[in-house]
């Protein structure tokens, strides 16, 4: 499904490490403080985070503008904003 945000502004993607094992939750409204993860800013909204694990741990750009065709991964669809 796809939702785009409700927020003004462009952002460019945060790289962050990724723990194998571990859950994230992905913002999806764009209002987290905790970019590019979810801080429950999105109660009583449309929005609901977007949990992620990976099978190894690793470094991955995370997108910020909500745009992506690749969530949570950046597409550079911010580039084109």
């Amino acid at each position: 499904m796809n939702q785009s945000s409700n927020t003004e502004k462009s952002f460019s993607p945060i790289e962050v490490k990724l723990e194998s094992g571990k859950d994230y939750y992905w913002c999806t409204c764009g209002r987290s403080e905790s970019q590019p993860f979810c801080d429950g800013s999105h109660k009583n909204t449309e929005f609901t985070p977007k949990k992620l694990s990976v099978s190894e741990s690793k470094t991955a750009w995370l997108c910020t503008c909500k745009k992506t065709s690749n969530a949570p991964f950046c597409d550079g669809t911010h580039l084109k904003l």
